[in-house]
């Protein structure tokens, strides 16, 4: 596609061999017999074809006016639901599925129109920014939409109808948690329950009826780049329901401190309920749920295995804490067949276990490392996926001791190793363990990832401010946290260098074009002619006012980052400026003077805020 976003035809034949193919694509796409993903590709390529005759029409004229209208249509299907009280997939199959051509038309149009190659078209970014606001409020209902089915269709499990099998001995339900008969039991109908020797008993934990529904939902956000947001909704409402069903075997989550006080008669009763529980959530539970997130979202890589694993985590880390905290009591005589129990129930489940979580160890860097963009992220902010990681990793020093030991035998290469200085034995020890040398292994993915983003970007200087806002956040993230522990300071002054570094980038990118109208060629020279001043002034108000058109809409979100970074380009713009005005001191009455040092001070404090201005419309002019 790169090659056609540059390429606008002018001659007649070239409108003849445009039209052609744009014919051949609808026709292409008319037949029935086509893949998902080719006719993802044939919409694209009738999307582009389309704008490349729009913008053909708007040299003479006509301007977007066949774009506008698409865009009109698909919006007034997707704000006529905003103001409906009903669920859209409520509604019946012809609802959902007109709600989800309009969202796939928007998005067409949306890739359309960012893939011209047109510059400064006030018409189409209006009409950019229109169909990203619709698409964004028709993501916020999909959202909406999915935990809605997610909740309705649950499907509630009764622990007294399933029978599970370990490979030693078969576990029946009994109010008493402690039930254990030689002979089997026979099978519940309905339910997909292997007789085989680990007692995997699949159920569905929502109705079947809704599975498409769910993946339709999920192919469209996708497309549209809102992976984070479905998996946050899907993965609070699956967690929601572990914990429900966990609540429903009557298995409370204890602290380590509130086992160790447990007298023996109580706590002989949570090991026989944590013994059956666990049998019933690892070879019952994790194993429909492993099923369901391969259904739903096993097309889209390693985000099945990710959302799986969010998922179940803190369930299984409860039941292990819980052995934990008996086996750090006292050690009474009494205790030794309840651990037994325990231990040969753990010894059973592994291999189910390893199952089950085998393919998560790398998922979570594989995950980031791929996680691809096709556009760049609106205004050079801190990318959804960088706050995602972060906040995910800042929970992985809980549980040091548990990673650590999984992860010892797992070699990883790290591309941005850090070697620490021993200035202590606590802190060589947190940045040279195992959990600490995958945490770098992950950043270093996510570092890889963003680069790859930045340059989606077409400005060089934007490229700086993505790069810049991303790592400061990074950095921010490390140091307020226990994560400083396992990246270690050595890491920190690197990664502060490197934002500083793109800031200087972005300076340099940003305002070398801007104040060269400033400098004097002849450096001999005390003032310019009044002509050359008269010129000078022209082509550096015309270039600040480009520079302030694009750059108020850009972000830094960081409140103390933005107001550094407007400092340093203060001190070097509105310095040249007031040096240049200082020289020519006889034609500063003059009206080619349209800018104040004091405006441009002013003016300046506009940048980065996230929302376009022009000098016509700044509260500072």
């Amino acid at each position: 596609m790169d090659g056609c976003q540059s390429t606008i035809p002018t001659s007649e034949g070239d409108l003849h061999v445009v039209a052609a193919a744009h014919h051949i694509v609808k026709a292409l796409g008319a037949t029935k017999n086509l893949s998902d993903d080719l006719r993802k590709i044939l919409i694209d390529l009738d999307a582009h074809l389309s704008m490349i005759t729009s913008n053909t029409d708007s040299k003479g004229g006509k301007g977007f006016v066949d774009v506008e209208e698409r865009l009109k249509q698909s919006e007034r299907k997707i704000l006529s639901w905003e103001s409906d009280p009903r669920m859209i997939w409520d509604s019946g199959p012809r609802d959902a599925s007109g709600y989800l051509e309009a969202v796939d038309e928007i998005q067409t149009l949306v890739d359309g129109l960012q893939g011209l190659s047109v510059h400064e078209n006030r018409k189409q970014k209006e009409l950019i920014h229109r169909a990203m606001s619709v698409l964004q409020m028709a993501m916020s209902r999909l959202e909406e939409e999915l935990i809605h089915i997610l909740v309705q269709h649950r499907q509630q499990l009764d622990p007294k109808s399933i029978t599970s099998r370990s490979t030693q001995r078969d576990v029946v339900y009994d109010e008493s948690f402690v039930s254990v008969e030689d002979e089997p039991t026979e099978e519940t109908s309905s339910r997909n329950c292997s007789g085989d020797e680990i007692g995997e008993c699949i159920v569905d934990l929502i109705h079947a009826d809704v599975i498409p529904d769910i993946k339709s939902i999920a192919k469209v956000m996708f497309t549209s780049n809102y992976c984070p947001e479905f998996c946050e909704a899907f993965i609070g409402v699956q967690k929601e329901a572990l914990e429900q069903y966990f609540a429903i075997l009557d298995t409370e989550k204890l602290s380590i401190v509130d086992v160790l006080k447990l007298e023996w008669t109580s706590m002989s009763s949570k090991m026989n309920k944590w013994t059956w529980s666990v049998k019933i959530i690892v070879l019952v539970y994790l194993v429909s749920e492993k099923r369901l997130c391969d259904q739903l979202l096993g097309d889209f890589g390693s985000v099945s295995s990710f959302c799986f694993l969010e998922i179940s985590k803190a369930t299984i880390l409860c039941f292990l804490n819980f052995g934990e905290a008996v086996a750090m009591g006292p050690h009474q005589p009494e205790k030794l067949l309840r651990l037994l129990d325990m231990y040969e129930t753990l010894a059973d489940l592994l291999r189910d276990i390893d199952t089950l979580f085998s393919e998560e160890a790398a998922a979570f860097r594989v995950a980031i490392s791929s996680n691809g963009s096709l556009y760049p992220f609106p205004g050079g902010g801190v990318h959804p996926l960088n706050k995602y990681v972060m906040n995910y990793i800042r929970m992985f020093p809980e549980y040091c001791n548990t990673l650590n030991l999984l992860l010892k035998n797992q070699h990883v290469d790290v591309a941005d190793q850090v070697i620490e200085p021993d200035n202590g034995t606590n802190l060589s020890l947190s940045t040279s363990c195992p959990m600490a040398c995958h945490l770098r292994s992950i950043i270093s993915s996510l570092e890889s990832n963003l680069l790859r983003k930045s340059q989606l970007y077409r400005n060089e200087a934007l490229q700086h401010i993505f790069l810049m806002n991303n790592i400061h956040y990074m950095v921010q993230k490390v140091k307020g946290s226990e994560l400083r522990l396992f990246f270690g300071d050595e890491w920190i002054r690197k990664h502060n260098g490197k934002f500083q570094q793109h800031a200087k980038n972005y300076e340099r990118a940003t305002w070398s074009s801007v104040i060269c109208f400033l400098k004097d060629d002849n450096p001999g020279s005390s003032s310019f002619s009044k002509q050359t001043f008269k010129e000078r002034c022209k082509g550096f108000s015309i270039a600040f006012e480009e520079v302030y058109k694009t750059q108020t809409s850009w972000s830094i979100p960081d409140p103390q980052l933005r107001e550094d970074l407007r400092i340093s380009t203060s001190l070097k713009v509105a310095l040249a400026y007031r040096t240049f005005l200082g020289r020519n001191p006889a034609h500063i009455e003059n009206k080619c003077v349209k800018l104040t040092v004091e405006h441009v001070e002013k003016l300046l404090l506009d940048l980065f805020e996230g929302s376009p201005r022009s000098l016509r419309n700044s509260h500072r002019w």
